[in-house]
């Protein structure tokens, strides 16, 4: 159908108008991302779609799939073109139009769907696209599928097929929005800010939260693909620092904000603090696991270790599983585990039943800490966090390092622990606890402070993150441990960070 892809196509040539560029970067460890034009055109979309179409008849499964695209200039096209690529390998597409990507999974279960296609570039900067993919619900693709689906598209090995189809799934918004509020409304009042960052859950979110009973305070609701004040990312502190001046304004009891494509939901509290997402994770599983008493929780190895030592959850017999970061690699580990939660201090949750499907869906997670509070009347958000064992923590500390070079990088920085941990060494002035390396590298010293550092599957950069229970100045320790193993490494970035 295509010529082979091709990776040093430019712009504004006959090549690119009829060649697909594809770059092969883009294919992530679980889902594919690229820069609109330069690392990806048009035709290269169409090659991606021929691929995966070719991928799910040779992994035997139904040929029908969901798409949706988020609010973005571009992602209507892109979405277009993928299905092209899709109905040429004999797959029927159903497109359900704007949407959130959790929308685009529980269409999937709605629809009695297989396959999902979801054109997002989630939080990443204008410029971005991607795609989230799965054939198996509510799991997405993992590194096997991607590789594979790396291995057809770059090489040409995507096969035509009869029998492919389209249909425009009409007011499907209207099928999800009833699903999540067709429930009883909140028993007592609570006034929330809800940020959206200009991004596709404005078009969603107000609505929801309002059904269920919240008195709602938009900020940033309105669509503008531009994102004129900051990037929809509540793991921003752009965003959070808007959310807390917003909740301060208006005496809000919480903000909650979400990404680009909402599978994703950040808190900030009454009092305007900023609560990152591994502590509001643990804040949910004190208060589920009180309903559901020894329940398993899935943990990415970012995430703080109050999951291990929290009194409360010890006393509720809660099992903490830390696993790898990524929304693949968390929602496969919850599927198979039977975890009633899976958290990334990201802020994607995924809930098992009762209270989810096993996706992950920022309005899920938002309607949990709202019946959180609704089930501890009298009590603010400031309150139930104030309640955790005291931890200093960084936030997530994103240094650049190109993609080529960054696995190589984190490969050494585990080498240089584990070698360390072997000779009894000490750092950061202590002995090596343990080391956990099913993701790049967490090491955690006698005191309990500890420092992660692996590479980010999404973009061009690591991934940094250090937290100490013990005082802010062993929080800087691991922090300066951190900085001198990465000053070995000229390719890494330098970084600026306030902690």
């Amino acid at each position: 159908m295509f010529s082979l892809p091709r990776a040093d196509l430019v712009p504004n040539t006959y090549a690119y108008e009829t060649e697909p560029l594809v770059k092969p970067t883009g294919f992530r460890e679980y889902d594919a991302r690229w820069l609109f034009g330069t690392e990806l055109n048009l035709m290269g979309v169409q090659a991606l779609g021929l691929g995966l179409g070719t991928l799910i008849h040779e992994l035997g499964v139904r040929p029908e799939i969901v798409t949706g695209h988020d609010f973005r200039s571009y992602s209507s096209s892109i979405k277009l073109a993928l299905a092209n690529g899709l109905m040429a390998a004999g797959v029927t597409v159903h497109d359900i139009g704007l949407a959130l990507s959790p929308m685009a999974y529980f269409a999937q279960f709605a629809l009695d769907l297989p396959c999902v296609a979801m054109v997002t570039a989630s939080h990443n900067d204008n410029g971005w696209t991607g795609v989230k993919m799965g054939v198996n619900r509510p799991l997405t693709f993992g590194p096997d599928e991607m590789s594979r689906l790396k291995e057809i598209v770059l090489g040409g090995l995507g096969k035509e097929r009869p029998g492919g189809g389209y249909r425009f799934v009409k007011d499907f918004p209207e099928v999800y929005i009833r699903d999540l509020t067709d429930r009883p409304k909140l028993k007592h009042p609570v006034k929330a800010i809800v940020a959206c960052g200009n991004g596709t859950a404005g078009a969603f979110a107000p609505r929801v939260l309002e059904a269920l009973g919240v008195e709602v305070v938009p900020l940033d609701c309105e669509l503008d693909h531009s994102f004129p004040k900051y990037n929809p990312n509540p793991e921003d502190m752009e965003m959070l620092h808007a959310m807390r001046d917003a909740v301060l304004a208006h005496k809000a009891d919480v903000a909650l904000g979400f990404d680009g494509d909402g599978d994703r939901c950040g808190v900030v509290d009454d009092t305007g603090e900023e609560i990152f997402a591994d502590k509001v994770g643990v804040m949910l599983a004190r208060d589920l696991s009180t309903l559901h008493p020894g329940a398993t929780f899935v943990v990415d190895v970012k995430s703080t270790g109050l999951f291990m030592t929290d009194p409360v959850l010890i006393a509720n017999g809660v099992k903490a599983d830390y696993w790898k970061t990524g929304h693949s690699y968390m929602k496969r580990r919850v599927n198979e585990s039977g975890a009633l939660v899976g958290f990334e201090k990201s802020g994607h949750y995924f809930f098992n039943a009762p209270v989810g499907r096993g996706y992950d869906d920022g309005l899920v997670s938002a309607i949990a800490v709202l019946d959180m509070l609704d089930r501890n009347p009298g009590r603010k958000l400031s309150e139930l966090r104030d309640a955790l064992p005291k931890t200093w923590s960084s936030p997530t500390m994103s240094p650049h390092c190109p993609d080529e070079q960054k696995y190589g990088v984190v490969g050494a920085v585990v080498k240089h622990f584990e070698d360390l941990a072997a000779r009894g060494e000490s750092v950061a002035g202590q002995p090596i606890r343990d080391l956990v390396t099913v993701n790049g590298v967490r090491v955690t010293v006698e005191d309990g402070s500890w420092a992660l550092v692996r590479a980010s599957s999404n973009k061009p950069e690591l991934v940094v993150v250090v937290e100490s229970p013990v005082s802010k100045e062993r929080m800087h320790d691991m922090f300066a441990l951190v900085n001198e193993v990465l000053g070995k490494h000229p390719e890494v970035g330098a970084y600026n960070q306030t902690l």
